[in-house]
């Protein structure tokens, strides 16, 4: 598409948008009362307009029901978490009984590593990027450690080339053939939280799994972001986080993705708990653990169904519009922004450099040479939401549920007259 840096351009792509209408399913923060430029729905995504009413639904069952809204609420209690896995199931690429919701991302990544990190004999590395997200880190290291490994020595990290940014599959696929008889788990970022990188997934599982390992991904910047097949790939196991691009509120539960062939199966060992035993002898106390032939044998403990309701608000609108819908968007609206960025970088003196590849989701990290973190606070004032990475990158994430082409030329404005204002102010500048 032939794309135009001006005003009237941007709202006719919006008025031609088929998922325009969804940005009034979603609440606004405002900024000198205007809605401002959300640009961090890669963090926390913007709230539901149904999410209150799912609460609220839960609260009055609660307070005219008690402990019987467990069985007799509208949507009972004891399997309200059941409601959210058909949803995931497409979002993920998943079959039924491979998907359950429980806890929150890096516990649901430990509790994964009680069954899928079984380091024997020679093979007890772990192989993942080159500065994974820091919880990722702490948790590779503290599994090794816990096994009585040195993570200095079992934890492989592939590196991006020098004077690069991104990583090359090629060298992902070198390293697990060079570590491939000592390796027990490839566990990987499927999108990189800092420069937005999609990794081939479907490439990386199945060298991981040729080499004779565990493979299983970090999907918490892909869940509701980019394409996912995860059944098809045959990927092991995954959990990604539900607060992002899938708006489900700060903090909120986490997905968990098990393959069919490790389910129904008594040899895996878990860490358990009563509410992964069959529903039907669940209540009958019984001394020994029965488990679910699903992915909800991995439960633990009930689910907090306060939390699961707006969660819930957020996968009905994705069920709505779909994932190939939303992936559409995406990419247009992404593309607009890069354009946006270009033609600003045309007119100013500073330059931007685009660190994320073409094999991105709708995330735009942006290095911006020459300019500090006075532009980010200009931003900020000006009611531009980015996010903000030392030492001089910003992170942009158009939304497709959310954001307009409108809020992309708008922030080209704001953004070249910050970078104008700082220049002629003579503000500190990085590089």
């Amino acid at each position: 598409m032939r794309f135009e840096n001006t005003e009237a351009f941007a709202r006719k792509m919006d008025a031609e948008d088929p998922l325009g209408r969804y940005r009034e399913a979603f609440l606004f923060p405002r900024h000198n009362g205007k809605e401002i430029i959300y640009f961090t729905g890669n963090s926390l995504g913007l709230q539901p307009r149904k999410a209150a009413g799912k609460v609220r639904e839960v609260l009055t069952y609660w307070e005219e029901l008690a402990v019987e809204g467990h069985f007799r609420a509208k949507n009972p209690w004891w399997e309200y978490h059941e409601q959210l896995a058909p949803y995931l199931e497409k979002i993920v690429g998943a079959k039924p009984g491979e998907v359950t919701v429980m806890n929150t991302l890096t516990v649901n990544l430990h509790l994964l590593m009680v069954s899928f990190y079984r380091p024997q004999g020679k093979r007890i590395k772990i192989l993942c990027e080159e500065k994974a997200f820091p919880s990722d880190q702490y948790m590779l290291q503290s599994q090794l450690r816990f096994h009585g490994y040195d993570p200095a020595e079992t934890l492989v990290e592939v590196r991006k080339r020098p004077g690069e940014h991104h990583w090359r599959t090629e060298d992902i696929l070198a390293a697990i053939e060079e570590h491939s008889d000592s390796l027990a788990l490839v566990l990987m970022g499927g999108v990189n939280y800092y420069n937005g990188q999609v990794l081939d997934m479907e490439a990386i599982t199945r060298a991981g799994q040729a080499a004779g390992a565990i493979v299983g991904w970090d999907l918490a910047h892909a869940a509701g972001n980019v394409w996912l097949d995860l059944h098809g790939w045959g990927v092991d196991f995954a959990a990604w986080c539900s607060y992002k691009y899938m708006n489900s509120g700060p903090g909120n539960a986490s997905g968990v993705f098990i393959h069919q062939r490790h389910l129904d199966r008594r040899d895996i060992r878990r860490f358990e708990g009563w509410w992964g035993t069959r529903k039907e002898t669940r209540f009958l106390m019984q001394p020994e653990f029965d488990p679910m032939p699903t992915a909800d044998a991995w439960q633990l403990s009930n689910p907090p169904i306060l939390a699961l309701a707006p969660y819930l608000a957020s996968l009905e609108l994705f069920d709505e519009v779909g994932m190939e819908a939303l992936i559409a968007k995406r990419d247009l609206l992404t593309g607009y922004l890069e354009f946006i960025l270009r033609e600003v970088d045309k007119e100013v003196d500073s330059r931007f450099e685009i660190i994320t590849p073409a094999d991105r989701g709708c995330q735009l990290s942006v290095f911006l040479h020459g300019e500090g973190r006075p532009l980010f606070d200009y931003l900020m004032d000006h009611g531009v939401l980015p996010d903000w990475r030392e030492p001089n990158v910003i992170r942009l994430a158009p939304a497709p549920f959310y954001c307009s082409f409108l809020d992309m030329y708008r922030f080209g404005q704001i953004l070249k007259e910050g970078i104008q204002k700082g220049s002629a102010a003579g503000a500190p500048a990085s590089s």
